[in-house]
């Protein structure tokens, strides 16, 4: 018998002793009954027991499964220890920055770095202007007065696909209609070159080559619109290096045009520019050379500009459509860049060949213009891979908690469309304009013109010398 039983028993009988005396006396038949319980609680007794035994046994044998398990767990560290390391054959994620709008551009090539890689931005602009023009009231026309337009509002994207290739597909949304604009794509595999083709500039002028988000009045001089410089479609080639710029290009017309068969008209455009450091500046002298074949025996141009603002359709210069075999025509070109100052001069001819013995006319425009920044730290850029002035970033923009860059210019403009029997008139302008640039994408112009019309096509009454005076504001932004 167990110690524990024995115990039991020893302390229950010495508990019956002690109870006899002070109960006189138990039957025979209690102390069975109690021999009876002190069996049934042995008996429990003994089966806790044998429980705790077994659990006890459970134990051991899960004890030793997680050795067990512990053991393998330890060859499997060692094994994975003793791999190589892994090397990375998955590419990167795409990545996603912000440079004046979202830009995507997928992981380049690890094997061939140098191809570049595919990227797309979007890309977009919208000005909205108001203007006035004021002249006399004898010239009867309802195109004078105030007005307000989008000037322009592009939409479009831009990137770059691997192989060194580019592209850019833009498009003027302005006044419920879709006009095409820079179409094409480009490769610069070679170095220094850059070889386009598709509807873009071709290299006409250095102002006409400046994106219009960046120049100093709301519109660029007279010449530029009444030559008929606009985009067109071809192809071209663009060499940069050092002081040197040379551009080069064959092109057709502007695509929308090109949907008339009798269309087949076709130039040659060429332009070049040194771009030396001088006086302590950018310097940038250039000229552009242009023959334009139209093609065409029974072919006509026409030569008018608007008066200073693109609000009004009246033109108080035309020579009305003329006709023409060819068009020759070159220009001179002169920037200089540095501090607050800048200044810019260019003058362009136009020879129209016409048939027969009619005698060719050449017209003649230009501008000098020069401008100086109020707002301390701030210039006009210059971009040397498309020879033109470019972007004003405001060192102390209201996004940096300052005033932007604030700029002032003043412009003499002239066009003379009158030579050999050609009688488009003559006009003279002096302009000033106020620019505030509150952050790199934003800004804001108000400007002013004063005209002198001679031999003006609109007459006012029967006089076709007298003046005119243009005011105007804009604000754009783009990304």
């Amino acid at each position: 018998m167990k110690l524990v039983t024995c115990v039991s028993i020893t302390a229950l009988a010495c508990a019956a002793g002690w109870a006899i005396p002070a109960e006189a006396a138990t039957s025979t038949g209690d102390l069975a009954t109690l021999q009876a319980q002190l069996q049934q609680m042995q008996a429990q007794m003994q089966g806790q027991m044998d429980a705790m035994a077994a659990m006890q046994a459970q134990i051991q044998a899960l004890q030793g499964q997680l050795a067990e398990a512990k053991a393998k767990s330890d060859a499997m560290a060692s094994a994975v220890a003793a791999l190589p390391a892994p090397t990375v054959s998955a590419k990167p994620p795409v990545a996603i920055t912000w440079d004046g709008g979202p830009k995507i551009e997928s992981p380049a090539d690890p094997k061939n770095p140098k191809a570049g890689k595919w990227s797309f931005k979007p890309r977009g602009r919208l000005q909205i202007d108001t203007a006035s023009v004021s002249a006399p009231s004898s010239i009867g026309s309802k195109s004078l007065g105030l007005a307000t337009e989008f000037r322009r509002a592009y939409f479009g994207f831009d990137g770059t696909i691997p192989g060194n290739f580019g592209y850019r597909i833009e498009a003027d949304i302005a006044n419920s209609s879709i006009d095409p604009t820079d179409v094409y794509l480009n490769y610069t595999g070679i170095k220094n070159l850059t070889l386009t083709i598709g509807q873009h500039k071709p290299f006409e002028s250095m102002e006409d080559t400046e994106s219009d988000l960046f120049t100093s009045f709301m519109e660029r001089a007279s010449f530029n619109t009444a030559f008929g410089f606009e985009r067109r479609l071809g192809l071209s080639a663009q060499y940069q290096k050092g002081i040197v710029l040379a551009q080069v290009g064959v092109f057709t017309d502007n695509v929308t045009d090109l949907n008339a068969d009798t269309d087949n008209s076709y130039s040659i455009d060429s332009r070049f520019a040194l771009q030396p450091r001088l006086f302590g500046g950018q310097a940038h002298i250039g000229g552009s050379a242009h023959y334009h074949d139209l093609n065409d025996s029974s072919a006509t141009v026409r030569y008018r500009a608007r008066p200073f603002t693109h609000t009004t359709d009246i033109r108080f210069v035309d020579t009305k459509a003329i006709s023409a075999l060819s068009e020759t025509n070159y220009g001179v070109e002169l920037g200089w860049t540095g501090g607050p100052v800048h200044f810019t001069a260019e003058s362009q001819w136009m020879k129209v060949n016409r048939p027969g013995v009619i005698a060719d006319p050449t017209f003649n425009g230009g501008y000098v213009e020069a401008g100086v920044f109020l707002t301390k730290g701030d210039t006009l850029p210059y971009k040397a891979s498309e020879g033109t002035w470019t972007r004003i970033k405001p060192k102390n923009g209201v996004d940096k908690g300052g005033i932007g860059a604030v700029q002032v210019n003043a412009r003499y403009d002239w066009l003379d469309l009158n030579d050999n029997g050609v009688l488009g008139g003559r006009q003279e302008l002096v302009g000033a304009s106020l620019l505030w640039v509150p952050t790199d994408y934003v800004r804001f112009i108000v400007d002013y013109g004063h005209l002198w019309l001679r031999d003006a096509a609109v007459a006012a009454g029967v006089n076709r010398n007298y003046n005119a005076d243009v005011i105007g504001m804009r604000a754009q932004f783009d990304f």
